[in-house]
């Protein structure tokens, strides 16, 4: 935002020291949303001296006098955006080693490996994400074969798009001691050909046969991976998310920025299970630190695995796969003893459901323990990408939050389609639905797996369109919700299903000052014209965290192809 004052007062008054000052924003088209939908409009925000709203001010409201004022110019300016459902450290990992998210086919994936390979000499493993066979129309998984012609002199592993599956060479698969006589763990599965020996293919829990050998970042590494995750976030106008998953490594790279001042996103953390979330958070979940930057709310529990790798729970066969149902991850007692535990402690559990039969599993499971404990636990289903309409009225029952990503319905819609055929889809991604039982909507992107990008996602709420406009009118366009619904989702309901409401999420006096300034109004534009939405400004608790001008702000500095490495 242009100033008033000079750059240089600007930069200490705005940036350097928000509290030694109040600021009046002024000229603005600004909107505000609550968590049930409803959209209000302001043209002036007070920014105390403490980073907080002080004042929202309508049009033709008496301005209070402050220390500084700042001219918006008549730009939009909303809420910052709340991602439900990230996970932080998968985030800035996966932007320094090796995208194959863009990649079309399987010789594209070679030939991206393969440079890789040549830049990185000196790497004793070669690793990345991103694939998806379904999107390359290979109709089946990779090999390892395939993979070798890539680079078959030092291992390799490349996770799938959804971290459901990962992808192995011979050098990996040797290391690993897998081969025929390997049996396949609970709860994970190593595809084989039909002489039984591995292909490359390792699903859910097999993953840690190859992972696990995999030597761990170092702190700087993570230090680095924060960063760029946090770079990443506040360009697109994130200023808070729910990590899912958080490691005790996780924890205290998140601590260390705290504590040097480097964290400027707010983290709500979910430990990695319930022992994770115990050795992070002892006795119960942490309060706010850092002026409302960090908090472990709660765990994350594993249910079932992902549609693309055939890992989801289902109630019958896939569609495309007679015989196989998916993978449990936790056996019906286990679930209702980490929820009981969980809620024993005050954690907020997040249960990632994806099939229909997983989602029936925890919804029984919440069914049936929350009774014992009816304090405010705020029940969370992560995902609830396919929900038998048999079993939805149960979300409403507990005001069990839908933590739910709006992009894997358009990412997913063709394969959602072959793998459930089209007697199933009723349930699927159905975001109105769930929402009409009473539960709680919250929006997010499950980065690394989409790109952290809200505006793709508000866009997709509302039209259920792919970015060529497909299909037409929408994929079962009954299941869309309204603007102010989406809006909600991806702020004031986020924070609600994270336990911050009234901290930030909705531009409230006595809230952060958490907002962004974006070059179209949400609510009047197309959306083909949203998921073209060009962040110009966000701001934390009163602070500018990037400015698009000049790629900078209080956080570090943003440079587009800049290129970082971690050493394993």
């Amino acid at each position: 935002m242009k100033t008033l004052l000079s750059a240089a007062t600007a930069a200490i008054a705005l940036i350097a020291a928000p509290a030694e000052a109040d600021v009046l924003l002024d000229n603005v088209q600004g909107i505000a949303v609550d968590r049930e939908g409803n959209v209000t409009r302001f043209e002036a925000l007070v920014i105390g001296d403490d980073g907080r709203i002080t004042h929202v001010l309508a049009r033709g409201e008496r301005r209070p006098q402050t220390d500084y004022r700042e001219d918006g110019q008549g730009r939009i300016v909303l809420p910052g955006m709340i991602d439900s459902h990230g996970h932080v450290m998968g985030i800035g990992l996966s932007a320094l080693s090796l995208d194959l998210m863009q990649t079309a086919s399987l010789g594209e994936a070679q030939a991206e490996i393969a440079a890789y390979a040549a830049r990185f000499p000196g790497r004793p493993w070669l690793l990345g994400r991103g694939w998806n066979q379904e999107t390359w129309g290979l109709g089946r998984f990779p090999t390892a074969a395939e993979l070798d012609l890539a680079e078959s002199e030092r291992p390799v592993w490349m996770e799938r798009v959804d971290g459901h599956a990962g992808w192995a060479n011979s050098a990996a698969l040797r290391l690993a001691g897998i081969t025929k006589d390997t049996r396949d763990p609970a709860g994970g599965r190593i595809e084989r050909d039909a002489a039984g020996n591995p292909t490359g293919v390792l699903v859910d829990s097999a993953m840690e046969l190859v992972s696990g050998k995999i030597p761990p970042p170092r702190g700087s590494d993570r230090d680095a991976a924060l960063s760029e995750a946090q770079r990443l976030l506040v360009a697109r106008g994130v200023t808070a998310i729910a990590d899912m998953g958080t490691s005790i490594e996780d924890w205290q790279t998140f601590r260390r920025a705290g504590d040097t001042g480097g964290l400027y996103i707010r983290i709500m953390s979910y430990g990695a299970g319930i022992d994770q979330t115990v050795l992070i958070g002892g006795t119960g979940p942490s309060p706010w630190l850092y002026d409302d930057k960090l908090r472990l709310n709660g765990v994350k529990l594993f249910l079932d695995g992902a549609l693309g790798s055939r890992g989801a729970v289902l109630k019958e066969d896939y569609a495309d796969h007679p015989g196989n149902r998916g993978l449990a991850l936790m056996t019906p007692a286990q679930l209702r003893n980490a929820l009981t535990r969980a809620a024993i402690d005050g954690y907020q559990p997040a249960v990632h459901a994806i099939g229909d039969g997983a989602n029936m599993e925890a919804l029984r499971a919440i069914d049936d323990v929350a009774p014992v404990y009816p304090g405010d636990i705020r029940w969370r289903i992560e995902h609830a990408q396919v929900v038998d309409p048999a079993d939805m009225d149960m979300f409403g029952n507990h005001g069990i939050v839908a933590s739910m990503q709006p992009v894997h319905q358009t990412s997913d819609r063709l394969m959602a389609e072959a793998r459930l055929g089209p007697d199933r889809l009723d349930g699927a991604y159905a975001w109105r639905s769930i929402a009409a039982t009473g539960a709680p909507l919250a929006f997010g992107s499950d980065a690394p797996v989409e790109l952290p990008d809200p505006w793709t996602g508000l866009a997709v709420a509302i039209s259920r369109e792919d970015a060529d406009g497909q299909p037409f009118g929408g994929w079962y366009p009954q299941e869309a919700v309204n603007r102010g619904a989406a809006l909600a989702a991806y702020t004031a309901g986020g924070a609600y299903a994270g336990f911050a409401e009234g901290r930030f999420g909705q531009l409230a006096v006595g809230e952060q000052a958490d907002f962004v300034v974006v070059d179209r109004d949400p609510m009047i534009s197309s959306p083909a014209e949203i998921r073209e939405t060009q962040v110009l400004e966000t701001w934390i608790g009163g602070r500018k965290v990037y400015d698009a001008r000049t790629r900078s702000g209080d956080a570090p500095e943003i440079v587009a192809g800049e290129e970082a490495e971690i050493v394993r």
